[in-house]
This record gives C-alpha cells, structure tokens and sequence, in this order.
C-alpha cells in the first residue's frame, strides 16, 4: 500500500510506521501524554515498535488511516502524533492528538487536526467525528472547541473508570 503524505503549510502527516519507534517511546513517555492520556506502559523501544505493529498498523491497514506522525517541513523535526481512530465504546471515529512537550501551544494541532478531519470527510467518507479529553485537559478542550466540536456529554471507555468529555462534530454543507 503506497504511504499517503498529507501536507499543511508548515507540517507533513505520514501514516506511522516501526521506523517511528524511537519517536514514540519519547512521546508516549513524556509527562503530559501519561498524565491526560494515560500510560501506555512503553518501557523500551521494543515495546513501542510492538505498539505500532500491534494497535495502529492494524487499522490503517484495515481502514486505510490511522494515526498519522506529524513532522515539520523546515528541519524534517518529529514533533508528534494525530490520528482517527475507531475506539472501543465509541460509535463515532475518535479524532486525537498529542506533541512533544516543546511543541505544544504552537498551533500544530489545530492546523495538523483540521486538515485530517478534512481529509476524512472528503477521502475518507466519514461523517462525524468525535473526540475526548479529560476535564483537567484545558489545552485539549480548546483545540478540540477550535475544530468545531461540541461538548456532547460525560462517557467512559470500556475498562476505564475515568469519566471523559465527549464532543461531536458532522460534516457540514461547507466541509463537502
């Protein structure tokens, strides 16, 4: 399957591969991606490139996307991660994000989220989108406010006792 590049003004998505391992043991590791999204329990670079084999190659192959690494185009810098992703217990493709704690508050996730969200309506057919964030994440509920998502509700996840924010967004006539 030919990789698919998806370019913003400043960023490059690419579908994430066992060559980001190294990448994602950083990411998944640092303070903010385990105090908000949780820990992933990747101790080595084995671990994560067995995460990437195991829960997202999977979907990209069966869907066509995934979770897609965002890197800058000027130093070719991997920065961090946006995906859609189908989650149990959610009926609605879930869109998230996460970024190296230097990278974060630089605008890279909205301008790298609005244009997956774009693609996935008009590449990929989605409908709707949906998101969830934990009430502590403030940076996360604006981003997601941002992309045009609205607060739905309070859902859990199957096997997470924690409550989420769960927000929604449909296609638009403009999004066509």
């Amino acid at each position: 399957m030919e990789k698919q590049i998806i370019e913003t003004e400043r960023l490059l998505l690419e579908p994430m591969s066992t060559d980001d391992s190294q990448f994602i043991f950083e990411l998944y590791n640092s303070p903010n991606f385990i105090r908000f999204i949780g820990d992933r329990n990747i101790k080595t670079i084995a671990d994560a490139e067995n995460y990437i084999r195991n829960r997202f190659l999977p979907q990209i192959e069966k869907l066509g996307y995934g979770n897609y690494l965002i890197t800058k185009k000027e130093d070719g810098k991997k920065i961090g991660s946006v995906g859609i992703f189908e989650r149990d217990g959610l009926e609605v493709h879930d869109i998230g994000f996460s970024f190296l704690p230097e990278f974060e508050g630089k605008g890279y996730g909205c301008e790298a989220a609005s244009k997956l969200m774009e693609v996935g309506f008009k590449e990929f057919g989605l409908k709707k989108f949906s998101a969830i964030t934990t009430k502590e994440n403030i940076s996360s509920q604006k981003l997601i406010e941002k992309l045009g998502l609205k607060f739905q509700k309070m859902v859990s996840l199957p096997n997470d006792e924690e409550e989420l924010m769960y927000y929604e967004v449909e296609q638009s006539a403009e999004s066509m």
